[in-house]
């Protein structure tokens, strides 16, 4: 074969002489650039279609920052949808927030599957880039996370329903309960209310079902398939057999929910929890642990919370979801990965295990590299925010470290800061969204060039002292 393609394979463009540009793409910079598309096509959306606002339209900017946030899932808004949107403006946000939480080539994938062809290599190998523990074909992974996600969804929508009732009646409820379900799902963090869910604060149905849909979007795709009610019919009597990602996902994602709560409510107990009943306080504040996690909703206001609270939910924000999910952060797995890593060499161990398995070297050391490229990009970010900042009166430095943190970590939350930004800081939240929502490993793949396999070498190794 001497190394080529065979002729019948290959399409030249005889302009250059070489494979038109689209085929010479790797997975990384296809699944970049469908985000970056859907970002474009969302703005231009916001600019040219008809019905959208109820005053005056938005500017490219404003077009541009709140396109971003919907594709992206984050939830940060320069405007408020619930009175700058109509509804169908509403219904356009919700299909980018859609299509950003699953991911374009998800539905790309489905596309093509129903019209009965067959996913190309290039589509199978983006519809399997989320890296789980055991295989999975792709065409059955398209299917799963669609059929999963509108299922979740429905459901979450119709408990909504039937809880706002009452308080909105049967025709005016329906759309509010689609809409903050499919955003809750997707950890969006957007709401058709302008003060996002702090009207329900005594609506303990309301956050709990808002919670379990923030939780189910952020556990990811294999780990809810593993404990789906259809998988745990077919293990009832064999018992399940659990992947270690699952167990990993599921124990690390209960630990920081529990001790989430315990901490906001020792620390909002007598602020800002303070008017309300000992129940709806503890409920509220399981409700800041969960959805300080990547989701985006409010049933508090930020600006008025401790900064130990605020700081608290930095450090919740930077961990996130888990794999394969619609969070953003490091991940679940990449936190445990470096605290078994720690206790690990604390003990003096040469391998990192966990529940009677050894972790991969290549795995920790992916995790170490996951944290430490996360670190520096919200470093820049909060330095880039303190400098474009300066001179806004809104806000201190907190608030700047909490909206850099919460656009990277595609949460939503927000002190109070993001409609005053100025244009140079609506740019650094924008770039730090789309880095957050595609990954820093997957842009840093997207931009590497190809290595030859032939060339690399090696140096001499030599010692250096550390700590």
């Amino acid at each position: 074969m001497n190394g080529r393609r065979p002729s019948a394979l290959r399409r030249w463009d005889f302009t250059v002489g070489r494979l038109p540009w689209w085929e010479r793409l790797t997975p990384p910079q296809l699944f970049v650039g469908s985000f970056a598309l859907l970002v474009i096509l969302g703005t231009l959306g916001f600019q040219c279609l008809p019905g959208l606002y109820t005053q005056a339209p938005l500017t490219w900017e404003e077009s541009l920052f709140t396109s971003t946030s919907a594709v992206c899932v984050t939830g940060l808004v320069v405007v408020d949808p619930a009175t700058r949107l109509t509804p169908f403006g509403q219904a356009y946000l919700l299909l980018l927030i859609q299509l950003g939480g699953l991911g374009m080539i998800v539905f790309t994938s489905l596309i093509i599957l129903a019209l009965g062809g067959r996913l190309s290599l290039r589509q199978e190998s983006l519809a399997g880039a989320t890296e789980t523990a055991k295989p999975i074909e792709p065409r059955q992974l398209v299917f799963d996370v669609v059929r999963l996600t509108f299922v979740i969804e429905a459901i979450g929508a119709m408990l909504l329903y039937l809880l706002w009732v009452p308080r909105m009646g049967w025709r005016a409820a329906w759309w509010p309960a689609v809409f903050h379900s499919v955003s809750a799902f997707c950890n969006a963090g957007f709401s058709t209310f302008s003060t996002s869910l702090m009207d329900f604060q005594e609506s303990p149905g309301t956050l709990l079902v808002i919670m379990g849909l923030i939780v189910s979007g952020g556990l990811g795709f294999l780990t809810l398939e593993e404990i789906s009610p259809a998988t745990l019919w077919r293990h009832r009597q064999g018992g399940l057999r659990m992947t270690l990602q699952s167990r990993i996902v599921l124990i690390t994602t209960m630990v920081l929910i529990l001790s989430g709560w315990a901490a906001f409510a020792v620390l909002e107990w007598d602020q800002t929890l303070q008017p309300l009943a000992p129940s709806h306080r503890l409920t509220n504040a399981l409700f800041l642990s969960v959805t300080a996690r990547t989701a985006g909703f409010n049933s508090i206001d930020y600006a008025q919370a401790a900064d130990s609270s605020n700081f608290l939910s930095v450090l919740l924000m930077m961990i996130g979801g888990s794999p394969g999910s619609t969070a953003g952060g490091i991940k679940t797995t990449t936190f445990a990965l470096l605290g078994l890593l720690a206790w690990s060499r604390l003990k003096g161990d040469e391998s990192t295990h966990i529940f009677g398995r050894s972790l991969r070297k290549e795995t920790t050391d992916r995790a170490i590299g996951l944290f430490v490229i996360a670190f520096g990009i919200v470093t820049v970010g909060i330095l880039l925010l303190t400098i474009t900042e300066r001179w806004n009166p809104t806000g201190d430095f907190l608030d700047r470290m909490f909206e850099a943190v919460s656009a990277f970590n595609t949460v939503g939350l927000s002190t109070g800061l993001t409609p005053s930004l100025s244009s140079a800081g609506r740019i650094v939240v924008v770039a730090l969204m789309f880095i957050g929502r595609v990954g820093p490993l997957s842009g840093a793949a997207a931009l590497a060039r190809p290595i030859n396999a032939s060339g690399k070498f090696r140096y001499a190794y030599e010692d250096v002292m550390v700590g």
